[in-house]
């Protein structure tokens, strides 16, 4: 009789969701599903509102990444506008854009994956989490805080906020840096480095030990999708669209997100609320492709500073050309927060970072807009439709999760087929087959997290629906 295994919730992600694993009639893992239960419903709500709202509206998407909601919409109003906006404008985008991905990429690394690493797999569930690393090994964790912290300080100094900061708007920014946030920034650089240095050394030296986690946590071919700038160097903000193959071939190169639509199809299945993106020339399923830290390492030419392409060399050493699991997500993070901090390192020496020249201004000149820039998990686009007077007619949202849909379902049943064999199934082969969904480090709503564990309800279900056994983890 085939069987059901359901893990709800999936824990240690931002938002909720559960995983299925259908068992066959062997006590074989047959299929597994990573179903998203949340509904949202931002693209119909922000409807009727006027287009010079939307950055601080759809920021409140996510507490974790509203920036990467801020930067994104702010560009769509600037091609509604019609403007350039000035160099200041830009650059002081991008360098809270770094700030984000400094942050948000130390939160993944530090609170949430980092006590599988360095605790054990098969640790107890209690202790595996970030206070559990605390007592473990407190250096590292107050080190990772405080990287976070620096992070978090640089969106603060710019947009007044560190979470939700209503200053990216359509034709710039509100504000430039003060001279005092700038030498906050240069004064606390050198330890964020000596951070990330010591992160960097600490994870290559544990890769040896998982080679059967990098072996079958999402190892397999696919597409790799992302903004890369002039010469194909890394990019987190503007530049163009390119889509390379798992043996680094460019497949799709110098696209436009106004042409978003002719190459990105999103299918929905109705056991997710999350669609499922694909790249269109493909079909689907088969044009399955990945976003985020590991598909901006693997289509870029270089990473565009010193550190950063030394480790990048290192990196694609280590995975024998394109890095093809998804295990690497967390090695790709450790990379883009060094180069993100080299960058801001440029950015802050940059007289135009204080200049007061930030914003263009212009009325409604398109009737629509398409923007797109990398958050932290990867590529994001807004697309707003607005009327003469600026108010919002439609919108659509493609963000970085649901573009990696089809890779974490894929993800899920590899880990499910290599670890689970039969009914009984041990705490530590449910928490590698959470961790490869860890490893992409979905953002599904606005980042519920619990203190300490959260709760897992697993069920066994027979092929006629009834239930044949259920476990609670408290």
């Amino acid at each position: 009789m085939s069987k059901t295994v359901v893990i709800d919730p999936v824990t240690r992600i931002e938002g909720h969701a559960k995983i299925s694993v259908y068992l066959d009639d062997a006590g074989e893992v047959e299929d597994a599903r990573f179903h998203v239960v949340e509904f949202r419903g931002f693209e119909k709500f922000c409807e009727g509102r006027p287009m010079w709202e939307m950055a601080g509206i759809t920021a409140r998407i996510c507490g974790i990444c509203p920036v990467s909601h801020l930067l994104a919409s702010a560009k769509t109003g600037d091609k509604i506008q019609a403007v350039q906006i000035p160099p200041a404008g830009e650059k002081l985008r991008r360098m809270m854009n770094l700030g984000q991905i400094t942050q948000s990429h130390a939160l993944s690394f530090f609170h949430l994956s980092s006590p599988d690493f360095l605790l054990g797999w098969d640790s107890d569930p209690a202790k595996r989490n970030v206070f559990g690393l605390i007592a473990a090994d407190p250096d590292l964790a107050r080190s990772g805080i405080r990287l976070r912290q620096f992070g978090q300080k640089v969106i603060e100094l710019l947009g007044a906020k560190k979470i939700h900061p209503a200053w990216a708007v359509p034709g710039g920014v509100r504000t430039p840096l003060t001279e005092e946030g700038r030498n906050w920034i240069r004064d606390r650089l050198p330890e964020s480095r000596q951070t990330i240095d010591t992160a960097l050394g600490l994870f290559k030296d544990l890769l040896d030990r998982f080679e059967t986690e990098v072996n079958t946590f999402g190892e397999f071919p696919s597409l790799f999708m992302g903004l890369v700038g002039k010469d194909g160097v890394w990019e987190h903000y503007g530049g163009h669209l390119r889509f390379t193959d798992s043996e680094g071939n460019i497949v799709a190169d110098n696209l436009s997100e106004d042409d978003y639509e002719e190459y990105l199809g999103e299918a929905v299945e109705p056991w997710s609320y999350l669609k499922f993106p694909y790249y269109k020339p493909m079909g689907y399923p088969d044009g399955i492709y990945r976003v985020g830290p590991l598909a901006r390492l693997n289509i870029c030419s270089k990473m565009g500073t010193p550190a950063a392409d030394k480790e990048l060399q290192e990196f694609r050493d280590r995975a024998g050309g394109v890095a093809t699991s998804s295990f690497y997500y967390h090695y790709a993070r450790l990379i883009e927060i060094l180069a993100a901090l080299e960058r801001i390192e440029q950015l802050v020496n940059d007289p135009d970072v204080i200049s007061e020249r930030t914003r263009a201004i212009a009325g409604i000149n398109n009737l629509e807009g398409i923007g797109v820039s990398e958050a932290p998990r990867g590529t994001l686009f807004h697309h707003y439709q607005v009327d003469k007077n600026g108010l919002i007619k439609k919108v659509n949202l493609i963000i970085a999760t649901g573009q990696n849909n089809l890779a974490m379902n894929k993800t899920v049943t590899q880990i499910a087929k290599h670890y689970i064999h039969g009914n009984e199934i041990p705490e530590g082969m449910l928490n590698r087959v959470e961790a490869g969904i860890r490893a992409f480090d979905p953002c599904l709503s606005c980042s519920t997290h619990a203190a300490g564990q959260m709760p897992l309800h697993i069920e066994l279900v027979g092929a006629d629906g009834s239930l044949l056994n259920q476990v609670y983890r408290h």
